[in-house]
């Protein structure tokens, strides 16, 4: 193995590390978010159980190519918002 460009691959796989790092600190955030206006919206009596199953035909229907956010996801998402929401961030 040629030693002269190990730092190179050491860039390249903290680099990649940190993107990671970087996405799924991102998906948390979304899931978080998602979590809260689901929340919100239903304890205010705005929404009511069935628009979780209503929001994930309508992602499916505008952007098919979204996956991920099935209605049990949603849910997921929510009740980790309700879980987590009174807990300084981690």
């Amino acid at each position: 193995m040629d030693n002269r460009f190990t730092d190179i691959i050491q860039l390249i796989k903290q680099s990649r590390t940190n993107a990671i790092k970087a996405v799924n600190t991102e998906l948390i955030n979304l899931y978080w978010n998602i979590g809260e206006h689901i929340s919100r919206k239903i304890k205010q009596s705005e929404w009511g159980d069935s628009v979780v199953t209503e929001l994930t035909i309508f992602i499916q229907k505008l952007e098919p190519e979204i996956k991920g956010f099935s209605d049990k996801n949603i849910w997921r998402m929510k009740q980790f918002y309700e879980t987590y929401k009174d807990f300084p961030k981690l």
